[in-house]
């Protein structure tokens, strides 16, 4: 298994992946699956302060993805950011999820974000499970958040610290200039 940064040539695959947690879970709370066109421009809008990256397995074939995201579009709120991790549904337990996730963390660390923040429909063990693994806790939940599949759901936060917050705070760096020590 390879992990390399994400292009807009992986938005089909990318899409595909995400296709199924969307259609027939509560784990995201998008209502249709986007296209690769539409992933595509969210790969674009985040340029260079939110890393997305690619596991390819030894076929070059695209398996799972993850990126980060603005936590909050207030200014106050730039040093946070919001994590998500997808791994193809016959590619689980594998240690995708985790291989996508180290180098993440790793890039949000060095660029100088504070906190990641992950969104979890609940239940969900897996995801509990790798944001544990990684060193996220439960930060609270909100109740019957989202109302899908003929169901509410509750959204737990996990979260967890990133770089040591100073004060005053640097600007996040760009995602490509700390990747290449980390990946």
């Amino acid at each position: 298994m390879r992990i390399r940064v994400a292009t807009p040539e992986d938005s089909a695959a990318i899409a595909a992946i995400y296709a199924p947690y969307v259609e027939g879970s509560a784990v995201s709370f998008e209502l249709e699956a986007p296209g690769p066109e539409t992933i595509r421009e969210r790969m674009r809008q985040a340029a260079d302060l939110y890393p997305w990256l690619a596991a390819e397995d030894e076929d070059g074939i695209v398996v799972g993805y993850a990126y980060a995201s603005a936590f909050r579009a207030r200014a106050a709120y730039r040093w946070a950011i919001e994590s998500s991790v997808y791994v193809r549904s016959d590619a689980h337990g594998r240690g995708i999820g985790s291989a996508l996730y180290r180098p993440l963390l790793a890039i949000l660390e060095a660029q100088g974000f504070t906190q990641a923040i992950a969104a979890i429909a609940m239940p969900n063990v897996g995801s509990i499970r790798i944001h544990e693994r990684f060193g996220f806790v439960h930060a609270g939940t909100y109740a019957q958040a989202g109302y899908k599949l003929g169901a509410w759901w509750d959204v737990g936060l996990w979260q967890r610290a990133l770089a040591t917050p100073a004060d005053p705070p640097a600007e996040p760096r760009p995602w490509r200039e700390v990747a290449v020590g980390v990946m």
